[in-house]
């Protein structure tokens, strides 16, 4: 039987595998964590395999995020949605680049400095030109 994956749960696994890269794990170490083995993680991460609710919930203690964080956009896969443009959309958080200076935020030791380069980037999101920095 040849059944193509949800793609609810192909989004849930694209989110596992974005956080899980993010913090710099392997699908051994998370596997590790879950008491499954890589190959399940990469199911998982591929929705070939359906994540239960009770792993779920030791997933996202073990990614650090909330359960819900593995469904954020996740409604842009259902059939027939039709968006209003607004924000960011699911498929930005599993960009590199985003990766990568996510990565990097978390990176400043110095909580402080983190919240000034959170607090430059929504003034630059916001339109605000380099002579009123």
């Amino acid at each position: 039987m040849n059944k193509t994956p949800d793609p609810i749960d192909v989004h849930v696994g694209h989110r596992v595998r974005a956080r899980r890269k993010m913090l710099g794990l392997s699908q051994t170490q998370l596997g590790n964590e879950l008491g499954v083995t890589f190959q399940q993680v990469q199911k998982y991460e591929r929705g070939t395999n359906r994540i239960g609710s009770s792993r779920l919930f030791r997933m996202s203690t073990a990614l650090d995020v909330p359960v819900a964080y593995f469904f954020e956009g996740a409604e842009t896969k259902l059939p027939g949605y039709n968006p209003t443009p607004q924000g960011v959309d699911g498929e930005t958080f599993e960009k590199e680049e985003t990766q990568e200076l996510v990565e990097a935020y978390y990176r400043i030791a110095d909580p402080r400095i983190r919240k000034k380069v959170l607090g430059l980037a929504r003034l630059l999101a916001n339109g605000v030109d380099e002579y009123s920095l």
